[in-house]
């Protein structure tokens, strides 16, 4: 079984980091580490760590899952069940998604409120259909929505939803409370594991092992890798990557730009922005993953003093290449979370600023239907694109197109564009090529998110992180709404309360938000795509 491996390719960083590694060495970090030792953090830290720390063991203690899942996976196969739909968000998706794509096997993922997308996971055979409920908390709005529009249709249907649902969570959460009642079969993970450090725990392996991945040989490739992380050692990768991250951020590369460049691993990128947005975004301070599309993608072999190209797979061009196999790679970037953490003097394992757009959320949920931003209508409508913005937008703007140059140009130096669409996943994918164009023609590191996914992940950075970002919100038209039962919302009323509500939390921050909403989704997408192509090229890199 390989090792995962870092490669330093510019030798002045190669330098600076080998500096911060002799120290972690000297303070005996990575074997305190593998140890849980939960003072590593300082004192402020020490009662969260303390409890945060059991992913360490996982490639041992994850074990016994293997067969439970086996158990499980020929039981459903018995009945006709082999089609796996996973209701999770944040770390109880993003882990089982790039395990699953990158075996090949095919998985469904709900991390959406989109009416649209949960219509068409709907539309599936649903005799055939598991639903995998993840949440650690077992009271995650989306996935408690999905949990109860799936098990009313099984109902509907004539299928007995206690035989078509699985529940992962936490044990006795409000979810696992309520799943044991209703008769469905449960598996519960460890508690003393964050959200985003579960990939190898019930939340990754559950789903992506009743899917059809091979996850004991994700468990062998981080056992393997886990006794060369705990070494004090100066050849530790966990080590290295840590400290480079660090070492580039005190040289003002706040931002971590992520391209794979032939690893065989599908969609890494998406799962390490969580790890590292989430753990390091806070007190002003972090590193901002942008994912790209390649790495002949704008803001990667084109990045400018404020960013660090790393490769997932060979280095190539990259400042910084990490290889290795999957399971080896996630706690790779796990321990070099972790380790950068300590070296940044921020809690890893924290995630202050997230509940405040849920709160707010909450709050929009009983705002007048039809009303939006406080009742305030578009500052100008183009198209088929309603435009709504604060008082940072200039007055006089006359279009789509002088709209995006007014977002572009409130960025500050070193700051960065978020494009974050409350759209639905497959459907609107093109959406996503947005992200390039939009970089190469404002010259900005851009990043890409879909709504409200992008809240479990570097939504903890846009408000604890640097605060330089500005953010381009994209929101759409419903032409089916989907009824949520025994709640006063329905999916999109849900989606859009998400939306605005983090805006105006990131308002708050005094971030400028421009929200573009679309009143013909496909046609709205079209006028968009013409405006950004007015954008002067590159004006500020």
């Amino acid at each position: 079984m390989s090792l995962p491996t870092v490669t330093i390719t510019d030798p002045g960083l190669r330098a600076e980091a080998e500096k911060l590694v002799v120290g972690l060495v000297a303070d005996r970090v990575a074997s305190a580490l593998a140890a849980k030792d939960a003072t590593l953090w300082g004192p402020d830290a020490e009662p969260e760590a303390s409890v945060r720390l059991n992913w360490v063991d996982l490639p041992r203690t994850s074990r016994p899952l293997l067969g439970q899942v086996a158990t499980l996976r020929e039981k459903l196969r018995v009945a006709g069940i082999d089609r796996v739909v996973l209701a999770g968000m944040g770390g109880s998706s993003l882990a089982p998604e790039v395990i699953c794509r990158t075996e090949g096997v095919p998985l469904t993922v709900l991390d959406t409120t989109d009416p649209g997308q949960v219509s068409d996971a709907l539309a599936g055979d649903l005799g055939s259909t598991v639903l995998v409920v993840s949440s650690k908390s077992g009271s995650t709005v989306e996935t408690d929505s999905h949990y109860r529009i799936f098990a009313e249709r099984f109902a509907a249907a004539g299928f007995a939803p206690a035989e078509h649902i699985v529940v992962v969570t936490d044990p006795g959460s409000p979810l696992h409370g309520r799943a044991e009642e209703a008769g469905i079969t449960v598996v519960t993970a460890d508690p003393n594991i964050g959200g985003r450090y579960s990939a190898l725990t019930a939340f990754g392996l559950v789903p992506a092992g009743l899917a059809g991945a091979d996850i004991g040989r994700l468990l062998d490739g981080a056992e393997a890798a886990a006794r060369v992380l705990a070494a004090d050692d100066t050849a530790n990768p966990g080590l290295v990557l840590g400290a480079a991250l660090t070492a580039r951020h005190a040289a003002g590369a706040e931002k971590a730009v992520l391209a794979d460049t032939g690893s065989g691993i599908v969609g890494f990128g998406d799962w390490a922005e969580q790890l590292v947005a989430e753990s390091t975004g806070k007190n002003g301070t972090g590193v901002l993953p942008v994912v790209v599309e390649g790495p002949d993608a704008p803001g990667f072999a084109d990045a400018g003093p404020d960013a660090t190209p790393i490769a997932i797979g060979p280095v190539g061009g990259a400042l910084v290449g990490t290889e290795g196999p999957l399971g080896g790679l996630m706690l790779l970037w796990e321990y070099a979370t972790a380790v950068a953490g300590r070296l940044l003097g921020i809690n890893p394992f924290d995630q202050p600023d997230v509940e405040a757009a849920k709160v707010a959320a909450r709050a929009l949920l009983d705002a007048p239907a039809g009303s939006d931003d406080d009742g305030v209508g578009p500052v100008l409508t183009d198209g088929a694109v309603e435009v709504y913005a604060g008082a940072w937008l200039p007055a006089g703007t006359a279009g789509l197109a002088d709209a995006l140059r007014a977002l572009v140009a409130a960025a500050p130096d070193s700051g960065y564009l978020s494009v974050q669409a409350y759209l639905d996943r497959i459907d609107d994918a093109s959406t996503e090529v947005l992200r390039a164009e939009l970089s190469r023609r404002s010259g900005l590191q851009t990043t890409f998110g879909w709504g409200p996914r992008f809240l479990h992940s570097t939504g903890q950075y846009h408000k604890g992180g640097h605060q330089n970002g500005v953010f381009l919100q994209l929101t759409g038209a419903v032409a089916a709404d989907v009824e949520v039962p025994e709640r006063p919302y329905t999916l999109a009323s849900l989606q859009r309360a998400q939306a605005l509500g983090d805006g105006r939390v990131l308002a708050d921050h005094g971030r400028p938000v421009l929200r573009l909403h679309l009143t013909d989704r496909a046609a709205g997408l079209a006028e968009l795509a013409r405006a950004v192509t007015e954008l002067d090229p590159g004006q500020r890199r």
